[in-house]
């Protein structure tokens, strides 16, 4: 049950009738020398830490560290409950939740780096967004979450997931990738429809830069997690619709590689560059003076 990559995991999936989920759950078992009941529970844990780190700040929102977030995912949330939101209840969800995350992360809170802390909000927000909504049980989530796993294996395998080797297009955008994969498979959706949203999301994030305001993980940050969830639902829907991808998983995985090679250093998480060089962003950590 290995594969080097999406083309051999598709392949294996198709041989054997098998969900990515299933695959990447052998996988894990061979790897870990452990038993499908092990693996489990470990996922369990995770999807535990996801709840906590969603409802936390709902409940005592804190101010982060940096002292430049704290508070929002609360604001979304008395949006969302008064019936105004724009978003409805799906969208509306996955973004609160994504964003709280970030709250409870820039706050020392425990949460679960998937793949990384600055993009951790992207998967606990889509899947635990759609279990309200749709009412799946913690099994099919968690079967979800190998799923997204096999996503992310393959990035960190043959791309990056670092913003400061690839720019934020690699963290939230392999992120928002397993969570739209993981979404197509919670739906109901084919191994192929899976891969097809996963390469969805790359293209429609490409050439996102990472530049954290002060260095820290927190601003734009926290904005860039809520548009990750958005971007996830949007292409799940696209490939539910049996719109074709024209480009490969493979193949988008190894465009975002390259093009976040050639992203200059200052927007490769240093923060000197984008965001973290306006001049209002460097009066908010210290750094500088607005003009007058």
């Amino acid at each position: 049950m290995d594969f080097k990559n999406a083309a051999e995991l598709l392949s294996i999936c198709e041989e054997n009738g098998m969900k990515i989920s299933a695959v990447m759950l052998r996988r894990e078992c061979d790897e870990a020398e452990c038993t499908a009941e092990e693996a489990v529970e470990k996922m369990r844990k995770a999807l535990k830490i996801m709840r906590s780190s969603v409802t936390k700040p709902l409940e005592h929102p804190r101010k982060s560290m940096g002292g430049l977030i704290g508070g929002e995912c609360s604001k979304l949330n008395r949006r969302l409950q008064s019936g105004q939101s724009l978003c409805g209840p799906l969208l509306g969800r996955a973004v609160t939740y994504s964003m709280g995350v970030l709250e409870v992360n820039a706050s020392m809170g425990l949460i679960v780096a998937a793949p990384t802390a600055g993009s951790a909000g992207v998967m606990p927000g889509v899947m635990l967004a759609m279990q309200d909504e749709y009412g799946f049980s913690d099994g099919e989530v968690i079967d979800a979450l190998f799923n997204a796993s096999a996503v992310g294996y393959l990035a960190m395998r043959n791309a990056t997931v670092a913003g400061a080797v690839g720019g934020c297009q690699a963290e939230i955008g392999v992120a928002s990738a397993m969570a739209a994969s993981a979404a197509v498979e919670l739906m109901g959706g084919t191994p192929k429809q899976s891969l097809n949203a996963a390469s969805t999301v790359l293209m429609n994030m490409l050439g996102l830069v990472c530049d954290p305001v002060g260095g820290l993980v927190e601003y734009p940050c926290q904005s860039r997690n809520a548009a990750g969830a958005a971007n996830a639902i949007i292409a799940a829907e696209i490939a539910l619709s049996g719109i074709e991808q024209l480009i490969p998983f493979d193949e988008m995985l190894d465009v975002m590689y390259k093009v976040g090679r050639r992203l200059p250093m200052e927007l490769r998480e240093t923060a000197l560059g984008g965001c973290a060089a306006a001049p209002s962003a460097c009066a908010l950590c210290g750094k500088g003076k607005k003009k007058q």
